[in-house]
């Protein structure tokens, strides 16, 4: 059964975001004091006594912008009420009824929801007894004074969204989430080998596409997409199902250079792209075809390979390019020199705009993934890296050399061979990527990097 979902609506800078993170118990979405940070819709599993649901966060309804990102931010409020089993209409009770809570209450009217009035900034008696102006809305929805920041009536609001439920035949087999529609971050953060929800970090820079190629992917304008570049701020999970297998995309905020990250929300972005990175099975680095490979392109790349995550270079707009014979071959000749450290990942040419390798680039995730969580068993280690020792002995360091007593796999994704040897500092670092070598030839780890750690151990085979 799926889960209700309970949406977080309102005029911009009410406290949305904040009510998010406080029914969350847990800071998800961006918190600013300017408006207007929040453009995606934002999903993510809640429960409260015994029950469980998805809460949504929303930009702000704003009829009266027609700029084109205030425009689209509208929009995706919209399809989240349209969506929606619950609402919750956040008003300010600081500001009082406001001309944009009145739309937005002709707006809810009309969808015949079950609908709650959260008056958020009561941070006191004195502004929690301004909650029963609201009623003025003409709404049927009980009215409840919160304060957000201060968590002050956040249970009894929980109380009635949970009340809300009670009519549905369905609720009580909704206590258990759905995989179809989310996966619980704890479990990606897991990293168990069993089989479940592909999590996918999309990265790279500003308006390289990343949005355009989640929305291609979903076949719906899921995320908001912009000739501006920054468009995406938060981290946004997207789950979906392609093949028969279950994904959870993850659209983030472009990485920029250090120098120009000037806003506090442009950094809090770049903290949760890093945080998606390190919580990813594979990442994919969104490149564009029709610029040279930039020095942050290199960095998000190293990010990634350090955190040992799997990865796929997608070099988006190739649709841009004039192309002959050898196009595709010197590009990925090109790409594969900047990008020497990651040469393990698989490069997948593609166009979010006409459709071009979209399902080249999931079967690449998949593969990758799969690879990232293989198991080879301790024999066949050991027989792989003994005849490869046997074929190129390592080099002597002054008078001793490497000797390889025992290898084994000691954990997947990433996986990693532990060699027990005489001496960890006779491993050279190019005996170290000869090793690799070997352990690629052997077993498919394309898509995701390795680790080999080496310790001592005195008794030899």
């Amino acid at each position: 059964m799926q889960l209700p979902i309970v949406a977080i609506v309102g005029r911009p800078n009410v406290g949305k975001s904040t009510l998010f993170n406080r029914l969350l118990r847990q800071r998800k979405a961006i918190v600013e004091s300017e408006p207007g940070v929040t453009r995606d819709r934002l999903y993510a599993p809640a429960g409260w006594a015994g029950r469980s649901f998805i809460l949504v966060d929303t930009g702000g309804l704003d009829w009266d912008e027609d700029t084109p990102i205030k425009v689209k931010t509208t929009r995706q409020a919209e399809a989240a009420i349209a969506e929606a089993d619950t609402i919750v209409l956040v008003v300010d009770v600081t500001s009082g009824v406001t001309p944009g809570d009145v739309e937005a209450a002709e707006v809810l009217r009309r969808s015949r929801k079950p609908l709650i009035v959260a008056a958020n900034k009561a941070d006191d008696s004195e502004r929690a007894a301004l909650a029963a102006d609201f009623y003025r809305l003409g709404l049927q929805a009980e009215v409840i004074a919160v304060s957000a920041l201060h968590g002050r009536g956040t249970g009894e609001l929980l109380d009635l969204i949970v009340q809300t439920f009670e009519g549905d035949k369905g609720a009580e087999d909704r206590a258990v989430a759905s995989s179809d529609q989310l996966a619980a971050p704890e479990a990606a953060e897991a990293r168990t080998p069993c089989p479940g929800p592909i999590r996918v970090a999309v990265v790279g820079r500003p308006n390289v596409g990343k949005s355009s190629l989640v929305n291609a992917f979903l076949g719906q304008e899921r995320v908001i997409v912009a000739d501006e570049p920054g468009t995406t701020r938060d981290a946004i999970d997207v789950p979906f199902r392609w093949g028969g297998k279950d994904f959870v995309l993850v659209d983030t905020a472009g990485l920029r250079k250090r120098t120009r990250v000037k806003e506090d929300v442009e950094r809090y972005s770049i903290l949760r792209t890093l945080r998606a990175i390190a919580r990813a099975d594979v990442v994919l680095l969104v490149l564009e075809a029709t610029v040279p490979l930039a020095e942050q392109d290199k960095r998000v790349a190293g990010y990634a390979a350090d955190a040992g995550r799997a990865m796929v270079l997608v070099v988006n707009k190739w649709d841009l390019v004039p192309k002959d014979s050898e196009t595709y071959l010197a590009y990925e000749q090109r790409l594969r020199r900047d990008l020497f450290y990651a040469d393990w990942a698989p490069v997948v040419f593609a166009s979010a705009k006409t459709g071009h390798n979209l399902g080249r680039i999931l079967e690449m995730v998949d593969k990758a993934a799969a690879n990232h969580r293989r198991r080879v068993g301790t024999p066949e280690c050991n027989r792989v890296f003994r005849d490869a020792v046997a074929m190129n002995p390592p080099p002597p360091e002054g008078r001793r050399r490497l000797r390889v007593t025992y290898v084994t796999q000691a954990a997947a994704a990433p996986p990693t061979f532990v060699f027990f040897v005489n001496d960890p500092e006779l491993a050279t670092p190019i005996y170290r990527r000869y090793l690799e070598g070997r352990a690629r030839q052997a077993w498919d780890f394309e898509g995701t990097p390795l680790r080999l750690v080496f310790r001592a151990k005195a008794r030899s085979l």
